[in-house]
C-alpha cells in the first residue's frame, strides 16, 4: 500500500465508538498497522472484523487504569518494535456530564466527571505513549477536542472545560517531548452529529430546550461558517493527515477544523 501511513504502527484507545472505528478504519486504509483497543471484548473483536483487522491487533483496555495502559503499551511496543502514533477516542457519556444544561442548573459531580474522565484518559494514555516515543525518539500523539473548547453555544461549560484542559495538555507535553523527536498534536473539530454521542446530546438538549433532535442539528450546522455537519470521517481524513509525516512541522498546536464555529 502507499498510503499516507503506509508501515506506520498506529493505536487507537476507544476504537469501538464511532470516532475510534471511523478512525482506526482510515489509518489503515492510508496503510498503518492498526492495533484497536477497547473496554468490552465482543465490541472489540466485532469492530476488528467489520475493519478486516487482525484480531490479534484488538485487545481490552481500559483507559481508566494507568497500569494496564502502561503494560499495553510496553507489550505492542516491544512485539512491533515501535509505535509512530497513539489516538484516543474514549470519552465520557454526555449525559454523565449533563451535556446541554446550563452551568448553573448543572450538579458539581456532572462537571467534574468531563474532567476527572474526559482529561484523565487522555493524560493516561498519552504519558504511556510518551514514555515510549521518547525512548525511540520519533512518534505522534493525537488528541481531539470540540468546539465547545473556545465558548460559543449555551450547555457545554462542562465539556468545554475539559476540552479547553485538553488542549494545554497538549501544548505543554509538546513542549516537553518534541525536542526528543515526538510530536503532539490536537485536532479541534466541530461536532461530529452522525456520532453516537452528538445524537444522545441532541436528544438531550432537544428535551432541555423543548424542539426536535432534527431542529438541534440543524441549529448546530449553523455555527459554522459552511453552514453545514461535520461527520466523523472529516475527523478521521484530518487525524491521518496530521498523524502522517507530511505533518512533521506540526506540534505543540491545536489544528482548528470547526469550520469557524470557535475562532482561535
Amino acid at each position: 500500500m502507499n498510503g499516507i501511513l503506509n508501515g506506520k504502527r498506529a493505536l487507537v484507545f476507544g476504537a469501538t465508538g464511532s470516532i475510534g472505528a471511523t478512525v482506526a478504519k482510515e489509518f489503515a486504509v492510508e496503510g498503518a498497522d492498526v492495533y484497536l483497543s477497547g473496554r468490552s471484548k465482543s465490541n472489540i473483536e466485532r469492530t476488528a472484523r467489520d475493519l478486516g483487522v487482525n484480531g490479534a491487533r484488538a485487545a481490552v483496555v481500559d483507559v481508566s487504569d494507568p497500569i494496564a495502559v502502561d503494560a499495553y503499551v510496553e507489550a505492542i511496543a516491544q512485539q512491533a518494535g515501535s509505535i509512530d502514533i497513539v489516538f484516543n477516542a474514549a470519552g465520557p457519556l454526555p449525559q454523565a456530564y449533563g451535556n446541554g444544561k446550563l452551568a448553573v442548573d448543572s450538579s458539581v459531580d456532572e462537571f467534574s466527571v468531563a474532567l476527572d474522565q474526559g482529561v484523565k484518559w487522555q493524560y493516561i494514555t498519552a504519558r504511556a505513549a510518551a514514555r515510549q516515543m521518547t525512548r525511540q525518539r520519533s512518534g505522534v500523539i493525537l488528541f481531539q477536542t470540540g468546539s465547545p473548547a473556545r465558548g460559543h453555544v449555551s450547555g457545554g461549560t462542562a465539556i468545554g472545560a475539559a476540552f479547553g484542559a485538553i488542549e494545554s495538555l497538549a501544548e505543554n507535553l509538546a513542549f516537553e517531548i518534541s525536542p526528543l523527536g515526538v510530536r503532539v498534536v490536537c485536532l479541534r473539530t466541530t461536532a461530529n452529529t452522525d456520532t453516537v454521542v452528538i445524537q444522545r446530546t441532541a436528544e438531550l438538549v432537544a428535551g432541555i430546550q423543548g424542539t426536535t433532535k432534527d431542529q438541534v442539528l440543524g441549529f448546530l450546522a449553523n455555527l459554522n461558517f459552511l453552514k453545514t455537519n461535520m461527520s466523523v470521517i472529516d475527523t478521521a481524513h484530518a487525524l491521518a493527515f496530521l498523524g502522517s509525516d507530511r505533518a512533521r512541522m506540526f506540534t505543540g498546536t491545536v489544528v482548528n477544523a470547526s469550520a469557524g464555529a470557535a475562532l482561535d
